[in-house]
This record gives structure tokens, sequence and C-alpha cells, in this order.
């Protein structure tokens, strides 16, 4: 037996699922919406929340996290199309991530100081400004890429391949990758993916 997932985690869940439904837009379309690109760096660069009302401000900000993670909680088996199932495949890899650099302290101390350095920058600008997005994924680089799981972005080569692009793909990772790290501070595990999906569903019933 195991504890029941937590409305917390739930929210911390749908984050990481909002982050890479974000990636997987950019990755085939080269954008994203603005205010959610905005929302998901609000929350990387926000290192020490004094609580989730502080990082997520309201559940209607994680709303089409909720409506992704839904989909793969309804049926984990059979996602609606190519996209959901690569969606599926972001979240399992920055869960996965998340885990290592959790247990990696040099690596964790590395982002710290870099996401510090980025939040400093975007006090200056805005935190999805180029110099930002650029330094925040040439960290991912430093930091992320090294692991040894590499994760493997689906879309267009056009998109892909334009550098700025490829830069708020790496920001929506490490996005996720930040909230995959808070579900499992409050206590997320992987079998409740796979073993309690109705009770995570019901989470969210009141919404």
């Amino acid at each position: 037996m195991f504890s029941k997932p937590t409305r917390p985690q739930a929210l911390a869940l749908a984050a990481v699922f909002q982050s890479c439904a974000l990636t997987s837009r950019l990755a085939h379309t080269g954008e994203a919406e603005v205010d959610k690109m905005q929302f998901a760096m609000s929350t990387l660069l926000n290192q020490n929340p004094d609580s989730l009302q502080e990082l997520y401000v309201s559940v209607d900000n994680l709303q089409a996290g909720i409506d992704a993670m839904q989909v793969f909680l309804s049926d984990a088996s059979t996602a609606a199309d190519l996209k959901d199932r690569e969606i599926i495949n972001y979240v399992m890899s920055t869960i996965h991530l998340a885990g290592k650099l959790s247990r990696n302290s040099r690596m964790l101390a590395q982002v710290k100081d870099g996401i510090e350095n980025a939040n400093n920058q975007a006090q200056h600008f805005s935190n999805t400004h180029e110099n930002v997005c650029s330094n925040i994924a040439a960290l991912y680089q430093d930091t992320i890429s090294k692991m040894r799981l590499k994760i493997q972005v689906s879309g267009s080569a056009v998109y892909l391949q334009q550098s700025a692009v490829a830069a708020r793909i790496r920001c929506m990772l490490f996005s996720a990758i930040r909230s995959a790290f808070l579900w499992r501070q409050l206590g997320g595990k992987r079998r409740h993916l796979m073993l309690q999906r109705k009770t995570l569903l019901e989470t969210f019933a009141n919404n």
C-alpha cells in the first residue's frame, strides 16, 4: 500500500503536462501562447515560493495542463493522437530527469545559481525575453543535456533548427523538470500515474 495522490501533487503534475504541451506546440508550429510561456517561466524562475498558491497563483493558470493530463489519465494506453503521445513521453522523461537531478547535488547547485542569474536578468527585461531564454537554454545544455537520458523532441525541422525556438523549447522542458522536481518533493510517485489515475482525476473534480 502507498498513499493516495494529493491535490498539491496533482497541481504540480498538471504544470509538468502544461510545459510539455507547450514544448510540443513550439516544436510543431514554432509558436505557443505567450501568457502560458510567461507562466511557465515564472514557475521556473521562482525557486523558493512560500506556497503552491504563490507559485501557481490559480488553478485556472494550469487548465491547459489539467486538460492534457486528463487525456493521459483517462486511458494511458491510447492517447488521442501522436502529439498526445509525444507529450506523455516528455512528461515521463522530465519526471525521470527530475529524479536524477535531485540526487546530483553538484548539478543542483549549478542549476540553482544559473536560474538565480536568469531571474535577476528577467527583472530588467521580461521572463520570456530572448536574452533570458537564451541563458536558460544554455544552462539546460550545460546541465540537463549532460545526463544520460536525452529528451528527443519531435516536430518540424523548420522550427527546431531556429535558435530562438530551440531556446524556448529548452526553457519549457526546464520548467517541466522544475515542476516534476516539486511533484516529487510533495510525494508524487511514478506509480501514481500507473495505478491511481482515477484518484488523480478526482482531485480536479471540483474545479
